[in-house]
């Protein structure tokens, strides 16, 4: 098949991304490249993947940009889906599939986000050759009512680049987007009062209310902890893989109602414990007190800090068994040839 990725036009996509959505989109392209299928991403500059790059311009580097971006971002993908050269765009920037209607080719979009996030007015009109898929089964429960679901694929990792280590450093670790409802602040709390040293892997986006969060939640408590927090903003792949193995475990106080957890699977793949609230689908990843444990509060997350003491061995076996980068591929792979083959007569046929 001919795929067409989209992807959030903020960031550029590769295997360094922060974001979950950025980060599946280059697992899930590098899996079907792989499978011989012929991958393009529309992305900002300097996006790296295996397929082609179909650049839609730079990412801005002004606060609150996103409106002009995602105009232009749009509009470049309009031109190349309905160039011909496409069987199916594959959205994954959470937005793009509003412009499905002035499309030729169907479009399948994948929601990351909770339901309550997204305004009701948006499923609305669902044209015919918009179909929609859910990243796990909490979430896909709440767009039962949705037109065209196409079903639940589980967010997967490539298991293989995550390296199992047994013995542990004494460190936790928090990774992510810096803003309120991934909660940041609660993991250096949370740290403070078991008495380990954190680190903290994330970016601030160009956004006033993330950067006012940072400034008002972040900064202080990094002035206080001092060297009790090492904050690094834009690693590497292979520092945050070193560090996902050497943790003692991954803290995860989300306040969201999570739709998938791609780290903590990178983290069970390493052998490391997950210790998070059990919000959203969270308690369909992490298995209380086998792969990690689920948490109510602060003053428990640190408790089980202190306390947790798991087999790193099982972590890593149930990531095999559940997470993998293949199964994800398998389950789009058949919603990928169901959706171009009802397509494909409605397209004839408006030709």
């Amino acid at each position: 098949m001919r795929i067409l990725f989209v992807s959030y036009p903020m960031l550029p996509v590769s295997d360094a991304s922060c974001g979950g959505a950025e980060q599946m989109l280059w697992t899930l392209e590098r899996e079907m490249a792989g499978r011989g299928h012929h991958t393009s991403v529309a992305g900002c500059e300097g996006t790296q993947v295996s397929g082609t790059v179909l650049a839609t311009g730079a990412a801005p580097t002004a606060v609150d940009a996103f409106e002009g971006r995602a105009e232009e971002h749009c509009g470049a993908v309009v031109q190349a889906a309905n160039s011909g050269e496409f069987d199916l765009v594959h959205d994954k920037s959470g937005f793009f599939w509003r412009h499905a209607g002035e499309l030729t080719t169907p479009v399948l979009a994948t929601l990351h986000l909770p339901r309550t996030f997204y305004d009701r007015a948006l499923f609305d009109e669902i044209p015919p050759d918009l179909y929609f898929n859910c990243v796990s089964v909490s979430q896909a429960e709440s767009f039962r009512d949705l037109p065209n679901l196409a079903g639940v694929v589980p967010n997967g990792i490539s298991v293989e680049r995550f390296p199992f280590k047994r013995n542990k450093s004494d460190f936790v670790l928090w990774m992510g987007r810096i803003c309120p409802e991934k909660a940041p602040h609660l993991a250096i709390d949370a740290a403070e009062r078991a008495g380990v040293r954190l680190v903290m892997m994330g970016q601030v986006y160009p956004f006033s209310w993330h950067q006012l969060y940072f400034n008002q939640e972040i900064r202080p408590r990094l002035d206080r902890t001092r060297e009790a927090v090492t904050w690094l903003e834009t690693p590497s792949f292979a520092e945050k893989v070193e560090l996902l193995s050497k943790a003692r475990a991954l803290l995860l106080p989300t306040l969201a109602p999570e739709t998938s957890s791609l780290v903590a699977m990178e983290a069970m793949a390493c052998g490391t414990p997950v210790i998070a609230f059990p919000n959203g689908a969270l308690p369909e990843i992490v298995e209380d007190g086998v792969t990690g444990i689920l948490v109510s509060d602060v003053d428990e997350m640190a408790q089980a800090i202190a306390e947790a003491r798991l087999s790193p061995e099982v972590a890593r076996k149930v990531a095999e068994a559940k997470f993998s980068s293949k199964t994800m591929a398998d389950g789009y792979e058949r919603l990928y040839s169901g959706i171009v083959n009802e397509a494909v007569p409605s397209t004839k046929s408006a030709a």
